[in-house]
């Protein structure tokens, strides 16, 4: 929301400047985005007189001035103005002063072999309008003010500020609005609105209402005999100042309106209407070609303004092309309507389509100012533009119903912590326009959850329940808490005492759960192993969500099409990232990112991870570069498993971990057939396709919601207690069946004796036929760790039968 300090104070009585302002703004929640004042641009133009015109010696359309702005001595400046002559007074730019119009800087150059110093400068160049057709000519009364700087001369040091509104405060989306909460805040004094009585004469025009969801409340009236042209100089300043470009008297009265008050508007050029006004439902694929020239096709939730021909408008967000005002406008429609804030949304979302009227509709404008908006804009057409005006037609009901909320002034110290004299709290809401009943002593009890507050108010103001009559501008107002808010920001957040949280003697305790103690171990596990973190988007579109089973959450209000559903897994993100970073030259990329997957039951806490491209960089020593497979995911996944506490050595490994992966290289590690811990494995190069990766890529998702925690008492790491005795081993070899996994012979080897043996590792593999067909041979070495004793020759030959039979279990025979 832009707007000019001189427009501020049409509205506000003060003495504060700029700066002063800006402040006052941010502390009352209006956060200031940034001050402009155009002067500042301008200042080093100054008013000058061109004391001679001779034609250029070499150049027929070009002419040789003597310019005169006060310096010791004239300016010799070369010109193509046509209107350029001796005697007149316009604006001069020195040498080393910015054009903002034109992009560049001045400086003294040769022109057709003649030296000019400067410009006298066009209103286009200045950015002071479009007019480009001869240099800026000022009246004779300048002559005073050569000299001077051009942007003192015309009054310009009028700051711009840009407000950043947010969405609940749809009453300070118009300049009034501001200036009745920089009021309450005592910079200044709200201006009495100055409603004109207008002469009206003649029935009103025929519209209607047939959508009373969409539309409840249509309001219009036609005047006749307009002159429309060029808006005057000091609506265009302003409308300039919020960005907006001046286009006619008759549209501009409509922005400006808007702008001025939150009140948007539309007029129509009645000769271009067939029959009456109605708003209505669109039909089923009806369209309609609004003021941008765009096509939009509507449904039948959309609402829309229509005549005997078909729909013109979209309602409360544009109008159409082809019923607007212009230069031959003789009589025109005002259109003064409620939309419904919801359905204008929707409406918004679904064509893509967003407008100043949309964003004041949607949040909701005041439906109470449907007349005094009408009889502005009408006496601005009076003034502006002439003709006479016929009575009003007011078609359907606004929703006009106030709010009450009962209210305990001890509640502001209560919930707020800002101690404020009922009085002062009474004044602040009157100030922004709330109706406050206070009760006299022994008046109605304390509302629940303020009965045994402190009080200290005013005698005449205590002990009682106040009753607020919310404004009808104020449709973010819906209980006691936000009539604590609006006191506390009006009286200032900065004036909150900073008080201490009580805190319970000792030593504080830790707060984190088990599950994130394990979460924050994985994530310094995923990092010191060397991957990356990353931080995606929780949304994917639906294409992205597809090679992962797609999603089971869709969001019904998305930012866009590419963010509609809650992604199924992390890997849709990270194959993305991947992409991203493969195109930028990454040749070694390593991934991993902490987040949540949403399917159908909940939403999980998983950690993803991808490695693409080389795993080894190509050296004299090894040759090429060396791609990462399906092991390093695993190991990945084992490490950090491991750092969050799962028993890694009791986890099976089964193949194949889903659609998402390379079948016949992936696989699932799990406690259990049925309890899944992670998965891992190729990505599907359906998968990588998807998303544009080049080269193939590994990837691995850990459910940490899987993982079995221990329940410990503290917080404390148990004390390293190295073994006192030395670790034996043994080494066997068994001829097992060829598709045997060999995690199943590690697991049943292990659990020959859990107390003694602490590992097992494969560390051969054999196949041929001095084993036999269909049969492989491998070798296990099995650490033993003795607790109590020296293991003696009876023990290892005891423990090394133990470990046969196991293996025998699986149809294991010692190789010898």
């Amino acid at each position: 929301m832009k707007f000019s300090l001189s427009w501020l104070k049409a509205h506000l009585d003060t003495e504060a400047s700029a700066t002063e302002i800006a402040k006052k703004l941010t502390s009352i929640g209006l956060e200031i985005e940034g001050i402009e004042n155009p002067a500042d641009a301008l200042r080093p133009f100054r008013v000058a007189k061109v004391l001679e015109a001779g034609p250029h010696p070499n150049a027929d359309k070009l002419q040789l001035l003597k310019v005169d702005d006060g310096s010791a001595e004239p300016w010799q400046v070369v010109c193509g103005a046509p209107n350029a002559k001796a005697g007149m007074i316009g604006v001069f730019g020195p040498p080393g002063t910015y054009i903002p119009g034109s992009d560049f800087t001045l400086k003294p150059a040769k022109i057709r072999d003649v030296e000019s110093f400067g410009m006298m400068c066009s209103y286009r160049e200045l950015e002071l309008g479009d007019d480009h057709d001869g240099i800026i000519e000022l009246p004779e009364s300048a002559m005073a003010k050569v000299g001077t700087s051009y942007a003192d001369y015309a009054k310009l040091d009028d700051p711009v500020f840009d407000v950043a509104i947010t969405p609940n405060r749809q009453d300070c989306m118009g300049v009034r609005g501001i200036a009745r909460d920089l009021a309450a805040a005592g910079i200044g004094k709200l201006k009495p609105l100055d409603i004109a009585n207008i002469a009206r004469g003649g029935s009103g025009p025929d519209v209607r209402t047939d959508d009373p969801d969409g539309c409840p409340a249509f309001y219009a009236c036609t005047v006749k005999g307009v002159s429309n042209g060029t808006s005057p100089d000091w609506m265009q300043a302003r409308l300039k100042s919020a960005g907006q470009k001046p286009i006619n008297t008759l549209v501009d009265i409509t922005n400006y309106v808007m702008l001025d008050h939150g009140r948007p508007l539309h007029v129509y050029d009645v000769k271009k209407l067939a029959g009456g006004l109605v708003a209505r439902k669109a039909k089923p694929g009806e369209k309609i070609v609004a003021l941008n020239d765009n096509e939009y096709t509507l449904d039948e939730t959309m609402t829309v303004i229509a005549d005997d021909n078909g729909a013109h408008d979209i309602g409360g967000i544009m109008g159409g092309a082809n019923t607007g005002s212009d230069e031959a406008t003789t009589e025109v429609l005002i259109e003064c309507a409620y939309f419904t804030p919801e359905n204008i949304a929707k409406t918004g979302q679904k064509l893509m389509l967003t407008s100043d009227a949309r964003q004041r509709f949607e949040r909701g404008v005041d439906p109470a100012f449907l007349d005094d908006g009408l009889e502005l804009a009408t006496a601005l057409v009076l003034e502006l533009c002439g003709g006479t005006a016929s009575a009003v037609t007011r078609a359907g009901t606004p929703p006009t119903a106030q709010r009450t909320v009962a209210y305990d002034p001890a509640q502001c110290l209560a919930l707020g912590g800002l101690d404020v004299a009922a009085d002062r709290q009474k004044a602040i809401l009157e100030a922004l326009g709330f109706a406050v009943s206070c009760p006299r002593e022994g008046g109605d009890p304390s509302p629940d959850g303020a009965k045994d507050y402190e009080r200290e108010m005013d005698p005449g103001l205590r002990r009682g329940t106040w009753t607020v009559t919310v404004p009808t501008w104020r449709r973010d107002i819906a209980g006691w808490q936000d009539i604590v808010e609006e006191i506390v920001r009006i009286e200032g957040l900065d004036n909150i005492p900073s008080t201490p949280l009580p805190r319970q003697p000792g030593v504080a305790k830790p707060t984190a759960s088990p599950e994130q103690l394990a979460e924050r171990k994985a994530r310094r596990a995923a990092a010191a192993r060397g991957l990356n973190e990353v931080v995606n988007w929780s949304f994917i579109s639906e294409k992205e969500a597809a090679p992962f089973g797609g999603g089971s959450w869709t969001l019904a209000n998305p930012i866009s099409e590419d963010l509609k559903v809650m992604r199924p897994s992390m890997l849709p993100g990270l194959i993305a990232a991947a992409k991203r970073n493969s195109a930028r030259g990454a040749s070694s990329i390593r991934l991993f990112e902490v987040g949540r997957r949403y399917l159908e039951s909940a939403e999980h806490p998983t950690i993803g991870l991808v490695l693409a491209g080389e795993k080894s960089a190509r050296s004299w020593q090894d040759g090429a570069a060396s791609k990462f497979d399906a092991y390093d995911a695993k190991a990945e996944v084992l490490a950090i498993l491991e750092a969050a506490g799962a028993p890694v050595d009791k986890l099976m490994d089964f193949g194949e971990a889903g659609n998402a992966y390379h079948p016949g290289q992936s696989g699932t590690l799990r406690l259990g057939p049925k309890k899944i811990l992670a998965a891992y494995g190729a990505l599907h190069p359906n998968a990588t396709k998807a998303f544009g990766l080049k080269g193939g890529a590994v990837g691995a998702e850990i459910f940490l919601d899987a993982i079995p925690l221990k329940k410990k008492s503290g917080h404390m790491r148990d004390a390293f207690a190295p073994p006192a005795l030395q670790a034996v081993t043994r080494d066997f070899a068994f001829i097992v069946d060829a598709d045997l996994p060999a995690g199943d012979l590690l697991r049943a080897v292990k659990g020959a004796d859990k107390k003694l043996i602490s590992d097992a590792r494969i560390f051969d593999l054999f196949e041929g036929a001095s084993v036999g067909e269909g049969k492989k041979s491998l070798a296990v070495e099995v650490t033993l760790q003795p607790v109590d004793a020296t293991l003696t020759e009876e023990d290892l030959k005891a423990l090394s039968n133990k470990v046969v039979a196991s293996a025998a279990k699986l149809g294991g025979e010692l190789r010898g």
